[in-house]
């Protein structure tokens, strides 16, 4: 359907803040900006912020908040989201449509060959309108995480598929049509958080998986999409990579990001805020920076944890800036003809529609080769 959606250029690398930023995103704590998150953007000079459920109400009130952001950031800093479609959904209905999850669309696709990777392009250019019509240009997405029986339902649904090989066909579709978008994907959760049997967000995760699996499994999705602009980090022990710490401050992990997996995009982190951690958000930002990471990310928007992260949060320079302006030199504007992706969608849906309970990888029957 690329006849529906035109693109206007992108911006360049010199579309830059004026002053220097730091090496972390945040998150804010209502609809609009406090007098405390002005003060602190002001100060503290955030790369991006991060927008939540707790954030959205209408499409004029968000356009509203974007706006402000930027108002006071100085320049047109990135405004991220997690608009995966599914349940993880910030802009909802009813000013917002409901999306398919990943899983019904790798469902689809393993099901009817080319019918899901068309209704996931599509879903995508309309989530891109959506979110660029409000001001945000960051989506973290698309999962390429492995849907595994047994595992936490944390992904579960969120993942396109147990096969790594539909999984990197859904995922480099809807990277790709983000970017064809304006929007700047972030793969997540490097380096695979689909096996995991607990949920990060509340504790960390171990995965026992051998190397020789996790290479043609789990870190299959993400070679393939190597060349992504921006990918974020998993809280989770991998033994065969860094038996002693989570990917997200590991440098071991990091660097088989970087060397193995081959991704040189700008590298973040998961929420620092997140149960999977210990220790104080501020040891949390030191270690994932320290380890590698290029940004950390901070989304409760509690003040208190905001606060401590002053005097820790180094300016963004060197290597990660660049890397962070070649993500966003990717952002740009679309039109879309939303009457006829909207129809497609919904006759794709009800054409090949199979559910979203399948393609589950069992863990006990994987070898590698």
């Amino acid at each position: 359907m690329s006849q529906t959606i035109s693109r206007v250029p992108g911006r360049s690398l010199h579309d830059l803040p004026k002053f220097g930023t730091r090496a972390f995103i945040c998150g804010l704590a209502g609809l609009q900006m406090s007098s405390f998150e002005r003060d602190f953007l002001g100060s503290m000079r955030p790369w991006g912020v991060i927008l939540f459920a707790r954030n959205v109400d209408s499409p004029g009130q968000v356009r509203d908040l974007t706006a402000s952001i930027r108002d006071t950031l100085g320049w047109h800093a990135p405004v991220l989201v997690d608009q995966e479609g599914g349940r993880v959904q910030r802009l909802k209905p009813p000013h917002w449509r409901r999306y398919p999850s990943a899983g019904r669309l790798g469902s689809m696709e393993a099901a009817s060959p080319g019918a899901g990777v068309e209704a996931a392009q599509i879903a995508t250019w309309m989530i891109a309108d959506d979110l660029l019509e409000v001001g945000i240009d960051v989506n973290c997405a698309p999962v390429l995480d492995l849907r595994v029986a047994g595992a936490t339902n944390a992904i579960g649904n969120r993942a396109y598929h147990g096969d790594p090989e539909v999984v990197a066909t859904m995922a480099s579709a809807v990277h790709d049509a983000y970017l064809e978008a304006g929007v700047v994907p972030v793969i997540k959760h490097l380096l695979g958080h689909g096996r995991a049997r607990e949920d990060s967000h509340e504790l960390l995760p171990r995965i026992t998986a051998d190397r020789d699996t996790l290479n043609v499994t789990d870190f299959a999705p993400f070679k393939a999409l190597r060349n992504a602009p921006m990918g974020m980090t998993g809280h989770l022990v991998f033994d065969a990579v860094d038996a002693t710490v989570p990917v997200t401050l590991s440098r071991a992990a990091v660097d088989l990001v970087r060397k193995e997996i081959g991704f040189q995009g700008a590298l973040l982190t998961d929420d620092l805020s997140m149960g999977a951690l210990s220790g104080s958000v501020a040891e949390r930002a030191s270690q994932a920076l320290e380890a590698g990471c290029d940004l950390v990310l901070h989304c409760n928007g509690t003040r208190a944890e905001m606060e401590a992260l002053d005097g820790v949060i180094p300016e963004l320079v060197g290597r990660s800036a660049e890397r962070c302006a070649i993500a966003l030199a990717r952002r740009g504007r679309q039109t879309v003809d939303r009457a006829l992706m909207n129809d497609r969608l919904e006759t794709l849906l009800a054409q090949h529609d199979v559910g979203d309970d399948l393609g589950m990888l069992d863990p006990t029957r994987v070898t590698h080769v």
